[in-house]
C-alpha cells in the first residue's frame, strides 16, 4: 500500500526502471531515489569538495594542495595551519553551509507554493530577516549570536505575515509570491532608514553584511548555522514525504489524510529557519535560495522536489562565487553577494518570461 501511494504522487512522471525505494523506519513512509538524481548529488559533491579545497589553497598567500590536508589537520608548517585554520577554512565551511541553507530553504518553499519565484529573497523571508539583523547590529551593538537570533525572529515574522495575508481558504503560489514582494519593498526600505539613523561605524558595517559577504569570517560564523543545519536537515528529511503530499495541492492532500496547515506550518518554520540562520552569519547572498532549486531540478531532470540536489547546489554556487570575488579583482575581493546577484538577475529573467509564456505568471 505504501509503494502504491509512492507511485500515485509520482504520476506527473512516468516510474523509470533506474530508480530505487529505500524505505525508512516510520509506518507509512518510503522515499525514492532517483539514479539520476544520485548521480547528479555525487558529481555536485565532487564539485564542492574541489570548490572548498580550491578556496582554502588560493589566495595572497598560496597554500600548496599538499599541504591543505595537513594544514586542516594542524600537522603542517606554522604558517600553512595558522591561515588554514584561522583564516580560510571557516569562510570556506560557512560559504558551504550558508549555500546548502539557502539551496533547502529555497526548494522547501518553491514546493510549498508551486511556484518557481517563491523562494526566501523574493518573497520576504530574507527581508525580514535583514531588517531585524540591521536593527540589532544599529540598535544594540549585538553579537554574533544575538545577530541570528534576531535574523532568525525577523524572518519568522516576515513569513508569519506574508501566510497571514495571502491565506484565502489556502494558499497559492501566485499570491504568496505579490505579497511577499511587497513586503520585502518595506522590509527594505525599514532597513534603508535604519542605516540612515546608524552612526558612520555601524552603518557601514551593515552595509557590507548586507551585499552577502564571507570576509572576516570567522569559528564564531561558522558554529551557529553549523548547529542549525544539525539540527534543521534531520527535521526536514522527516517532513519530506508530507511534502511531497502538499505539493499535489491542498484537496489532493486532504484526501490523502495529511494535516495540511500542521505540514506546511512546519515546513514552513523549517525554511524560515534555514534562510535566516545562512542570513545571520553571511547577510542576505542575493538569488542562491531562488536558482539553486531551479538547477538541480533541471539537473536531475525532476518535475518533483529535489531536496538534497538543491542543497548541494546551493553550497556549490556560493562556494564558486565566493572563489570568484576573491580572484576576479585581487587582491580587492568581491563579496560573494555582488556575484551571485550578477547571475542571478539574468536568471529571475528568464524565470518570469517562462512563466509567462507557460501562462503561470498571473
Amino acid at each position: 500500500m505504501t509503494q502504491l501511494l509512492v507511485d500515485a504522487l509520482e504520476s506527473d512522471r512516468p516510474v523509470r526502471r533506474t530508480a530505487f525505494v529505500v524505505r525508512l523506519n516510520r509506518p507509512g513512509v518510503s522515499a525514492r531515489f532517483d539514479r539520476r538524481s544520485v548521480l547528479v548529488s555525487l558529481g555536485l559533491l565532487v564539485v564542492i569538495v574541489a570548490a572548498l579545497v580550491a578556496g582554502v589553497s588560493i589566495g595572497v598567500f598560496p597554500i600548496p594542495l599538499s599541504d591543505v590536508v595537513p594544514g586542516i589537520l594542524g600537522v603542517g608548517s606554522d604558517d600553512a595551519t595558522f591561515i588554514v585554520q584561522n583564516l580560510r577554512l571557516p569562510r570556506a565551511l560557512t560559504g558551504l553551509m550558508v549555500g546548502a541553507a539557502f539551496g533547502l530553504s529555497g526548494a522547501i518553499f518553491q514546493t510549498l507554493a508551486r511556484n518557481p519565484l517563491a523562494s526566501p529573497d523574493i518573497i520576504g523571508v530574507t527581508a525580514g530577516a535583514s531588517l531585524a539583523a540591521v536593527a540589532a547590529i544599529v540598535l544594540a551593538g549585538a553579537s554574533t549570536g544575538a545577530i541570528a537570533g534576531a535574523a532568525f525572529a525577523g524572518g519568522l515574522g516576515a513569513t508569519l505575515a506574508v501566510y497571514a495575508l495571502a491565506y484565502r481558504r489556502g494558499v497559492t503560489g501566485y499570491r504568496m509570491v505579490l505579497v511577499g514582494v511587497g513586503l520585502s519593498a518595506v522590509g527594505s526600505s525599514l532597513t534603508s532608514w535604519l542605516l540612515t539613523k546608524a552612526n558612520l561605524y555601524d552603518a557601514q558595517e551593515a552595509a557590507i553584511w548586507l551585499t552577502g559577504s564571507l570576509n572576516n569570517q570567522g569559528w564564531e560564523h561558522v558554529v551557529p548555522v553549523g548547529l542549525a543545519l544539525a539540527v534543521l536537515i534531520p527535521a526536514t528529511a522527516l517532513l519530506a514525504p508530507h511534502l511531497r503530499c502538499l505539493q499535489l495541492g491542498d484537496d489532493t492532500a486532504h484526501g490523502l489524510g495529511v494535516k495540511v496547515e500542521t505540514y506546511r506550518l512546519s515546513l514552513l518554520a523549517a525554511g524560515v529557519a534555514l534562510a535566516s540562520m545562512a542570513t545571520a552569519s553571511a547577510g542576505p547572498v542575493a538569488f542562491v535560495a531562488l536558482i539553486g532549486p531551479q538547477i538541480a531540478k533541471r539537473l536531475c531532470r525532476a518535475s518533483g522536489i529535489a531536496l538534497v540536489p538543491a542543497a548541494l547546489t546551493g553550497a556549490a554556487l556560493v562556494l564558486i562565487a565566493d572563489l570568484i570575488g576573491r580572484q576576479l579583482f585581487a587582491p580587492t575581493t568581491l563579496p560573494v553577494g555582488v556575484i551571485t546577484a550578477v547571475v542571478g538577475a539574468p536568471f529571475l529573467l528568464w524565470l518570469l518570461a517562462q512563466a509567462n509564456r507557460s501562462g503561470r505568471g498571473g
